[in-house]
């Protein structure tokens, strides 16, 4: 039986050097999650696509609980005006806290973070780790190539077709919230 969807992860780019397009998805996705009564949870970033989704989240009522590291927090980088914000040690349990935390994970674009947070959660749900629901937004088709790699995967028989169906792919923001419902 599914757990009830409180709290999202959200996984997603830090940079600021981005096309408008991945920040309105953002703005949209946070704005979704605040209306469906969610709370963000996510890595306590104030720049990038991870500010934008918590500033949107906030600006539309909803609460949000950040997780940074001491040295980005030491930085500056930390958004102070997270209803709850966790400063931990390492990327490790900044990583592990935001697993914990959530009910569901949602990824919209970003770097190699982002990948390597989106593939563990994978690999924890083939592994059966978890049943959280795992969800990409396909912004402007960012996640294309990557869909396509698994799908090489499947047909040179490096995984299972079963192992890309855990994660569910959806073009706009509002259709990863209205999947939680």
């Amino acid at each position: 039986m599914p757990h009830a969807i409180h709290q999202v992860t959200v996984y997603c780019a830090s940079s600021q050097d981005l096309d408008r397009v991945y920040f309105d998805a953002a703005e949209r996705l946070g704005r979704a999650i605040a209306r469906s009564g969610l709370m963000l949870v996510y890595g306590g970033g104030s720049f990038g696509l991870m500010g934008c989704v918590a500033d949107s989240v906030h600006r539309h009522g909803g609460r949000v609980h950040g997780i940074i590291t001491e040295k980005l927090a030491a930085l500056e980088y930390a958004r102070e005006t997270c209803d709850e914000l966790e400063i931990v040690p390492t990327m490790r349990i900044r990583k592990q806290r935001m697993e914990e935390l959530a009910d569901a994970f949602i990824a919209l674009p970003g770097g190699v973070g982002t990948y390597e947070e989106l593939f563990e959660m994978l690999v924890a749900r083939k592994l059966q780790d978890h049943d959280k629901p795992l969800i990409v937004v396909n912004v402007n088709g960012y996640f294309d190539p990557l869909i396509a790699m698994l799908q090489r995967g499947v047909d040179e028989g490096f995984m299972t077709a079963d192992v890309v169906a855990l994660l569910e792919v959806v073009s706009e923001p509002e259709q990863a919230i209205e999947r939680l419902g």
